[in-house]
């Protein structure tokens, strides 16, 4: 009888052996499937941020681009606005010295 348990203790002892390395396998092969899927989601999130970002660039220079637009033409009507000031000045400033002058 002690002949068959420790037939039977080694046999369970092998069985338990090939589960253990079974499951070390699936184990294994469960990481590498893991960290095969988080790289390829990693490369997939970093292509679509970096797609985002070209996007938000575009936008950002359209709008600078606007923006200058506005300034130039908010600029130029300043411009022209002390511009018409300045002659309608000039002209007054002209007048007064004429008058001096003639009235010494």
């Amino acid at each position: 009888m002690p002949a068959e348990f420790i037939k039977y203790v080694l046999a369970a002892e092998y069985e338990a052996n090939q589960v253990k390395l079974l499951v070390l396998n699936k184990s294994k092969e469960s990481i590498e499937k893991a960290k095969t899927e988080g790289e390829e989601s990693v490369k997939v999130s970093f292509a679509r941020a970096e797609s985002e970002i070209e996007q938000l660039k575009k936008a950002s220079d359209r709008k600078a681009m606007e923006s200058a637009a506005d300034l130039a033409s908010t600029t130029a009507n300043r411009i022209a606005g002390m511009r018409a000031r300045a002659e309608r000045r000039l002209d007054t400033v002209a007048q007064r010295i004429f008058e001096r002058i003639v009235n010494v």
